[in-house]
């Protein structure tokens, strides 16, 4: 899977999950704040994003993921091996 198409996935997914509009989806832009996210919710975006990509977000990691570039770079590097 390239960059980009986790980048256009994941940008689709939390388009349609948290109903913000894509174009919101900035690769500089604040995850928490873009989605309104409070703990709940976060919790729903590491679900979300585990079953999509068998990428497990520990707590620990979860706290360096600010923007979303932070949260591709983390989905691409922790992506199972085809």
């Amino acid at each position: 899977m390239t960059r980009e198409e986790i980048i256009e996935k994941v940008n689709t997914l939390l388009a349609e999950e948290f109903e913000v509009e894509a174009s919101t989806l900035t690769p500089d832009a604040n995850v928490k704040e873009t989605l309104s996210l409070d703990s709940l919710s976060l919790v729903d975006l590491v679900a979300l994003i585990q079953q999509t990509y068998q990428v497990k977000i520990p707590v620990s990691d979860l706290r360096q993921i600010q923007t979303f570039t932070d949260l591709y770079d983390y989905i691409e590097s922790h992506l199972p091996a085809a």
